[in-house]
């Protein structure tokens, strides 16, 4: 196997530049795959998507579980450090790779009808049969989209599409508040309050929940429903094997 993860500083949103690091078995990749995350938003810019292909005895999240330390900070600060780094320890992961920027949704400027979109290559050993993703609403307290155990298409030239819905990692509390979510969203989403936003965690708004659907967005501070809100699904994954 091998493990190839960007280059991070503490938080990924503004970017980052893609590098190998070392792998993490002497399993040999045997098949590649391209993968397409598009936003499918209309006012949700998400983080750059971070990708890998594994074994069945792992993933990234599970729906009615705590979230675990990487995904927490995923979901509540945009960094994917700690993501990755956990990928890059464990030997059921074949290959991990994150987008270089964050994805413009749908009907702000500069974005696509559908909202922007990346596709990232990956590999997969003989056993690493599934794919997971995860990207934070950018505009939120601890929402997040991704997939979990998605079963790769086995032979060349097959494809497999599906969409995304929209999280919260249970974590934090739904303040909605720019001052206690990510500088980038008052940025790329064109709404501020002038307040500085903040890249990492307040304990007095932490939540001890579990991961569930995500309610959306309820206009209680400075996030406005008819600009930030979003209706599932959140992203579509396409995954083609391309050799």
């Amino acid at each position: 196997m091998r493990l190839r993860v960007p280059a991070l500083a503490a938080s990924v949103l503004a970017g980052a530049v893609l590098a190998t690091g070392p792998a993490a078995s002497a399993d040999a990749p045997v098949a590649t795959y391209e993968v397409t995350i598009t936003d499918l938003t209309g006012g949700q810019p998400l983080t750059p998507p971070l990708v890998a292909t594994h074994r069945a005895a792992t993933g990234l999240f599970t729906v009615g579980q705590p979230a675990s330390f990487g995904l927490k900070e995923i979901a509540e600060n945009g960094n994917l450090a700690p993501m990755i780094a956990r990928l890059e320890s464990d030997k059921h992961v074949a290959d991990s790779v994150a987008a270089a920027a964050p994805l413009v949704p749908a009907g702000l400027p500069g974005s696509a009808m559908f909202g922007d979109s990346v596709t990232l290559t990956v590999t997969a050993s003989e056993g690493a049969k599934f794919l997971s993703f995860a990207s934070m609403l950018i505009c939120t307290n601890d929402g997040f989209t991704g997939v979990d155990s998605l079963r790769l298409p086995k032979d060349v030239g097959d494809t497999v599409v599906v969409r995304s819905a929209g999280y919260d990692a249970g974590t934090e509390l739904n303040t909605e508040d720019f001052a206690d979510i990510v500088p980038p969203c008052q940025g790329l989403v064109g709404v501020s309050s002038g307040e500085a936003g903040t890249g990492t965690s307040d304990p007095a708004l932490a939540e001890g929940g579990v991961i569930h659907h995500h309610a959306g967005i309820v206009g209680g501070a400075d996030l406005v429903p008819a600009i930030h809100r979003w209706t599932d699904p959140v992203a579509e994954i396409t995954a083609e094997r391309v050799s």
